[in-house]
């Protein structure tokens, strides 16, 4: 998608996450993941994902009876959306806050939609600044496609 494109908002009361997951390399009661195929899948690091344990935005990760991390396709889908707020520029603190208001549980809904609002308003602001910056690039593009010609 390019900064000048747009996506249509999902209907109010439809959660965008709630719908079917990205497709698993396992089936679910067979997704044991070491650290190694998390990393293959999701393309974050081993440092990063033992980062997101040690800050608390993954501390429910299981582990075998030798102590190795063993991730699940639950665990996949909630790297997948915290990968999404880290794109849209969330600060590490929101992001474990939402964590940690996820793991309250439902009576915490409102707190979290107005952090995801929140950042939502950020993301926004950011592309309203892309397409001014676009605009700018695009105009001097133009005068050097048309300055750069030969006459």
């Amino acid at each position: 998608m390019t900064v000048m494109q747009t996506t249509q908002a999902a209907p109010v009361g439809q959660d965008i996450c709630s719908g079917p997951p990205p497709r698993h390399p396992r089936p679910d009661g067979q997704d044991r993941y070491t650290i190694s195929e998390v990393v293959a899948f999701t393309g974050l690091t081993a440092h990063t994902l033992r980062w997101y344990e040690r800050i608390g935005l993954m501390p429910h990760v299981d582990r075998s009876h030798t102590g190795q991390r063993r991730y699940t396709n639950r665990d996949l889908d909630w790297l997948v959306f915290v990968t999404k707020l880290r794109l849209t520029g969330m600060p590490v603190a929101d992001m474990v806050r939402y964590a940690e208001l996820v793991r309250q549980g439902e009576s915490t809904y409102d707190e979290r939609r107005e952090l995801l609002e929140s950042t939502r308003r950020d993301v926004l602001a950011r592309i309203d600044e892309l397409r001014d910056t676009l605009a700018v690039l695009d105009l001097k593009i133009g005068f050097y496609a048309t300055e750069g010609t030969p006459r």
